[in-house]
């Protein structure tokens, strides 16, 4: 395995592990198997928010597209970063995203590790999910994108409406 190939892979169930979002009233522990149970979500991950281009491109295009998504049958829109979950949503509001994409919060890397997903992203970042998009059917992996280090082409909503 290179360090840009997932550890999951289409066909495999989302690995178990704990995120966090937060809402008005305060932080939420939650498992991924209850999360992506019995929905259908499109869930993005980034190096982290309030970055250059997951800010200016990748979260935008999910938001601006989100009819589009929804009509594709998607019933959840997600945005996994390791970040803290203050951070999450405060980018979440940033970008009037609230109530349209889910920010989840993987402040510990739990999960991404587990989706095999860790990168090394610098000095400044150091170890965060890569950017990818990823298609889960009731708690399982059907479509991946993967993006090259530094890229951004596979995992844009456009991409992702066009390759479903």
């Amino acid at each position: 395995m290179t360090e840009d190939t997932p550890t999951i892979d289409v066909g495999q169930t989302i690995p178990d592990a704990t995120i966090q979002i937060k809402s008005e009233e305060g932080v939420d522990s939650i498992e991924t198997a209850d999360y992506f149970r019995d929905c259908r979500v499109v869930m993005i991950t980034v190096p982290g928010a309030f970055t250059q281009t997951c800010s200016a491109k990748h979260l935008p295009g999910y938001i601006d597209q989100a009819d589009k998504l929804k009509a594709a049958g998607f019933d959840k829109i997600a945005c996994l970063a390791v970040n803290d979950a203050n951070v999450m949503r405060a980018w979440s509001l940033e970008n009037n995203a609230e109530g349209i994409v889910d920010m989840l919060s993987d402040p510990l890397h739990e999960f991404s590790n587990a989706l095999g997903i860790v990168r090394f992203h610098g000095p400044v970042l150091g170890q965060r999910a890569t950017r990818c998009a990823m298609v889960i059917d009731n708690g399982v992996l059907t479509h991946i994108f993967m993006e090259e280090p530094a890229a951004f082409e596979v995992s844009s909503a456009d991409h992702v409406l066009a390759n479903i």
